[in-house]
């Protein structure tokens, strides 16, 4: 039997759907998570100092390294389990710890993060977030432990997953310096499922931090932005009026587009980026099937009421700088056409001037013709005459009557000449 060529990518495709496994967690257990963002100038090769870092952090454990091409990694440190994921522009690390703490989001937690290996990270911190997973009580126990520890006004809480647990943040960053997220577990909770959901949460935080990005960057731009559309304001109105030279108001046309692809090339990435992270967000969100606890706001309306927003003047700046930038190709194009039609009226009236001109010549010429037959005829009469007048005696001719007769024929014969040298050069 002959055997089936593989293509070189199928293993590849299939194992890809089942990459980034979700942790096994048993409750009661915490979770300390944080988020390295990559510098934007080592995108490319960010993933060489990630490893590196990741490689420093085993060693001190003594745990064996991750394949070199891999993305992610799982294993044990001590009594503790390390998650490594390494995406486009951010690496994560996340440890499990077993129990609970004697205190609630203990800033001691953290300490499984060697100090002088956190301040090595190739990159800055974008979040990180201690996330206490223990056994669901009853309501009011719940409603008590969530006030203590969160800000009412801000917190989401709702039941997730069928009500097999309940989350609750209030999305802010605490004095212990990180972000505090608590899961309550129903009772026969399967410890996939509690994975799953912590998985969740930290992705949650991860992609609405990095999806903010896009609006800072929205806010760092306005200025310019703002300035970009003035300009042009001022510009399309020298285009409606007559005053003004056209061609230099094209040229600052073309100027202010130069400046607006510069700027779509510099928040491109950023913006497109941003939508991804959103829609990444709110699917997350759309996953862990949300119900309402007690009249709490769920994760969904918290992002509608504060989330939402932002994301919405990313696109919104993102839109203004496309139609900006189309408006102001068309007035380009609008204006470069207004000078072409202006300089096609100006060749159009050289041109009748240049005819003008041709014909005054071509006159000129006719007229310097004419004399220069003259001219040629009275030398040619003259020196014809030295040839007839001794004929005149003889055949009882005077010398004016000679003269008379022999001027038509000569200035006939030197006209004629001077056509056919002329027919000649054309």
């Amino acid at each position: 039997m002959t055997p089936i060529k593989d293509d070189p990518l199928r293993y590849k495709l299939a194992n890809e759907l089942h990459a980034r496994p979700f942790p096994t967690l048993d409750v009661p257990c915490r979770a300390v998570f944080v988020a390295w963002r990559i510098a934007p100038d080592h995108l490319g090769t960010g993933g060489e100092a990630a490893r590196a870092h990741l490689i420093d952090l085993l060693d001190r454990f003594g745990v064996a390294h991750p394949n070199p091409e891999a993305t992610h990694f799982t294993c044990q440190i001590g009594r503790d389990t390390l998650k490594w994921e390494q995406h486009a522009e951010f690496v994560t690390y996340t440890v499990f710890l077993p129990q609970l703490s004697a205190r609630a989001f203990d800033p001691v937690d953290f300490d499984v993060f060697p100090t002088d290996w956190l301040a090595a990270a190739p990159g800055q911190r974008v979040t990180s977030a201690m996330i206490r997973v223990a056994p669901m009580s009853d309501e009011a126990e719940i409603n008590t432990q969530i006030d203590s520890w969160f800000l009412q006004e801000a917190v989401a809480m709702n039941y997730v997953l069928d009500g097999s647990c309940v989350v609750a943040t209030d999305f802010r960053i605490a004095a212990n310096g990180h972000q505090c997220m608590a899961v309550f577990v129903a009772p026969d909770t399967g410890a996939r499922r509690v994975g799953r959901v912590v998985q969740r949460l930290c992705e949650i935080e991860t992609y609405k931090c990095m999806s903010m990005l896009g609006y800072f960057r929205v806010k760092a731009i306005s200025g310019e932005l703002g300035a970009l559309e003035a300009d042009a304001g001022r510009l399309m109105g020298r285009l409606r009026s007559e005053e003004g030279d056209a061609a230099a108001t094209l040229q600052s046309l073309l100027g202010l587009s130069g400046d607006l692809e510069r700027l779509i090339a510099d928040t491109s990435f950023r913006f497109g980026a941003t939508g991804a992270y959103e829609t990444i967000v709110f699917q997350r969100i759309d996953v862990l099937r949300e119900e309402r606890f007690q009249g709490r706001q769920t994760f969904r309306e918290f992002m509608t009421r504060r989330y939402d927003p932002a994301m919405r003047t990313v696109k919104h700046s993102q839109s203004r700088l496309q139609s900006l930038a189309e408006r102001v190709g068309r007035a380009a194009q609008l204006l470069r056409t207004k000078v072409e039609v202006a300089r096609s009226a100006e060749n159009q009236a050289l041109l009748a001037s240049m005819d003008r001109r041709a014909d005054l010549a071509l006159r000129l010429q006719e007229t310097v013709e004419g004399l220069s037959v003259v001219a040629i005829s009275y030398y040619a009469v003259s020196l014809a005459g030295y040839v007839v007048y001794p004929l005149a005696g003889p055949l009882g001719l005077s010398k004016g009557m000679m003269t008379a007769m022999l001027t038509p024929v000569v200035v006939a014969l030197v006209w004629w000449m001077v056509r056919r040298i002329k027919a000649r050069m054309h």
